[in-house]
This record gives C-alpha cells, sequence and structure tokens, in this order.
C-alpha cells in the first residue's frame, strides 16, 4: 500500500463565537476570534489517500480525480467566503479549525468512496496558519 498527498491553497474568513453568549463571554472564551466583524485566513489542506499501486497506470489513484473531488466538495464552496454565513455546510457550527477539519472529512470521503473505492482516504491536515493545523486521520 501508498499514500500520495495532493495540496489546496484557499482563503476564507471567520468569526467564532456562540450567539447564545454575550460579547463578554464569547470575548473571553475566543479573544479577538470573537470579533463581530470576522477574519480571515489563507488556509492550506494536505489531503493524503492510500491505495494499492495499479500496474496498469503505476497510480494509486489520479491526482487529477482527487483534486477534481477536493476542488468540488471543498475549495469551490469556501475559497474567499465567510464560514459562518456563505457556507451552507457550515452553518450553525462554530467554525473552529477542529470542526472545519471535520467537516471538509465527511464532505471528501463519501465522494471519494463512489469515484475511487480502492482507495482510502488516510488523513487530512488543515493549515489555518503557519503556526496552527489540525491533522485528522483515518481511525
Amino acid at each position: 500500500m501508498l499514500t500520495i498527498t495532493r495540496s489546496f491553497q484557499f482563503c476564507a474568513g471567520h468569526r467564532l463565537y456562540r450567539p447564545d453568549w454575550d460579547q463578554a463571554k464569547n470575548l473571553e472564551v475566543f479573544g479577538l476570534c470573537s470579533n463581530p466583524a470576522g477574519h480571515g485566513h489563507n488556509y492550506s489542506l494536505e489531503v493524503s489517500v492510500t491505495g494499492p499501486l495499479d500496474q496498469e497506470t503505476g497510480m494509486i489513484m489520479n491526482l487529477r480525480q482527487l483534486k477534481e473531488v477536493v476542488t468540488q466538495r471543498v475549495v469551490a464552496d469556501v475559497d474567499h467566503k465567510n464560514l459562518n454565513v456563505d457556507v451552507p455546510w457550515m452553518r450553525g457550527i462554530i467554525p473552529t479549525t477542529e470542526q472545519f477539519a471535520e467537516q471538509i472529512w465527511t464532505r471528501i470521503a463519501s465522494l471519494l468512496q463512489q469515484i475511487a473505492p480502492q482507495v482510502i482516504l488516510e488523513e487530512i491536515v488543515l493549515h489555518e496558519t503557519p503556526n496552527n493545523r489540525v491533522r485528522k486521520q483515518r481511525s
């Protein structure tokens, strides 16, 4: 079995807050990230799949297919968007990097299984900043 990784970049904004808390509580818990105007990030996403080497093609998966899945199910929805307002699959979810990674996993795992059943979604790594990232691995 081999693992291959494809990287993606996109920009998105968000606000970390709970609408049932007052501004003081949101500021205490989420700090400046609870600013009512929100803030943005230049995200980097790494998507890794594992599978057997296809002797005919020399690939475990055509990277063009992986690019299409991630672009269609994630990047097209979130690039230059507000995660709180513009992305239906993030509505009602506090858009922390952890929650965002969970939603991305769900979005790409289902389609990936349909178009490339020979591979397994192994891991995603979502970089919110150069210093902060979340890693989700298959369990």
